[in-house]
């Protein structure tokens, strides 16, 4: 599946110079990850966010929002943001710090190192 380079390119933007911040093509699309650990991303033309598992069913309550389950199994922690949602920058600004700030969180992750056969 191809993704939306053009909300790649917004949410980078917006994620500015955060430290330890990589990005990395996944599920389809592209993942940004903060210490190791997935941030945000763009699947389709839609904005994975990385929430507080906790906090999944009441941002759910949110417009444009539903959950991520592209393996057919809902994820807590894991939402998808529609297009409509993220239309200004003020929108999406406030789903990449919500993001951020969660990401931020998390213990950093080791690197994994290559195996060797």
């Amino acid at each position: 599946m191809a993704f939306d380079i053009i909300l790649a390119d917004r949410i980078r933007k917006t994620l500015g110079k955060q430290k330890e911040l990589v990005e990395k093509k996944m599920f389809g699309g592209m993942a940004f990850l903060l210490k190791g650990n997935m941030c945000c991303g763009v699947h389709g033309n839609e904005m994975i966010v990385r929430i507080d598992p906790e906090q999944t069913d009441e941002t759910l309550k949110k417009r444009y929002t539903r959950i991520f389950d592209i393996t057919g199994r809902p994820m807590k922690g894991w939402i998808l943001v529609e297009s409509k949602g993220l239309a200004r920058e003020p929108q999406l600004a406030t789903w990449v710090g919500v993001a951020v700030k969660y990401a931020s969180s998390l213990p950093a992750k080791e690197e994994k190192k290559p195996s060797r056969l």
